[in-house]
């Protein structure tokens, strides 16, 4: 029992012990703290900088894309217009063509055509000739009543087919039209010469002369040249009388 009081000084002691020792582990906890949001802000500023660095990559990215998008679509557009001109300019060609070949075709047909009724005027020439020429007394037969039909079917076949003759008999001479092969003596020096006349009918295919007319020209005679100052006068009358009228009255 004596040797208890010696042992409870020392529980003192060591209970002042264990303060001391404690006081390095709050300074201990607080840095290692402190060390942990340190690590956690420059962790949050790694992740915001990374983020910011993946943002622009992307914008860049991004910009790169629509600028080649952007750079396609205008060569697409330009190939588009240039297929576009092409083939304006290809339809327009073959219009041109179609328009041309049809024309030549129609040409050629009606020379085709027009060289044929040449052929057949010879025969209507050698109905003409031999219906002047025959007889009166046989013009009532009826065989040869049927040889006229048939000149005239052959003749309205042609007409059918674009032939019109061309007037000429006590027409002004005309060049284009009238082919002069006889001349009066008095037509020398004539200034107007008229067809006095028709030795050959001449005839016109469409809007072509296909053969002149075979004329015998000469002076105008003195009625017809009456006829035109009568003319020429009653026009000037006419004239006179219209302007009377339309003049106001005093």
């Amino acid at each position: 029992m004596p040797a208890e009081p010696n042992s409870n000084p020392s529980e003192p002691g060591a209970a002042e012990a264990t303060p001391a020792s404690a006081e390095p582990t709050v300074d201990t906890q607080a840095t290692e703290a402190v060390g942990a949001t340190g690590a956690a802000s420059a962790s949050a500023s790694a992740a915001s900088a990374s983020a910011t660095d993946s943002t622009s990559d992307e914008a860049a990215s991004l910009r790169a894309d629509v600028e080649r998008l952007q750079k396609e679509l205008a060569e697409a557009r330009e190939q588009a217009d240039r297929y576009h001109s092409n083939w304006q300019r290809s339809a327009a060609d073959f219009l041109n063509w179609k328009r041309r070949t049809d024309q030549e075709k129609a040409e050629l047909s009606r020379f085709a055509e027009g060289a044929l009724t040449v052929e057949m005027l010879r025969v209507l020439d050698d109905f003409e000739r031999a219906f002047v020429s025959l007889p009166t007394d046989l013009r009532t037969l009826t065989w040869i009543e049927g040889v006229y039909l048939i000149g005239q079917k052959l003749y309205a076949s042609l007409q059918a087919r674009g032939l019109s003759p061309i007037d000429a008999a006590g027409q002004e001479f005309d060049p284009h039209l009238h082919e002069a092969v006889l001349r009066e003596e008095d037509a020398e020096g004539a200034n107007v010469l008229v067809v006095v006349q028709e030795l050959q009918r001449g005839y016109r295919f469409h809007d072509r002369v296909l053969r002149p007319t075979l004329v015998k020209v000469g002076r105008p005679k003195a009625s017809d040249a009456v006829d035109a100052a009568a003319g020429s006068t009653a026009e000037g009358e006419t004239g006179s009388e219209a302007l009377d009228a339309d003049s106001p009255s005093d």
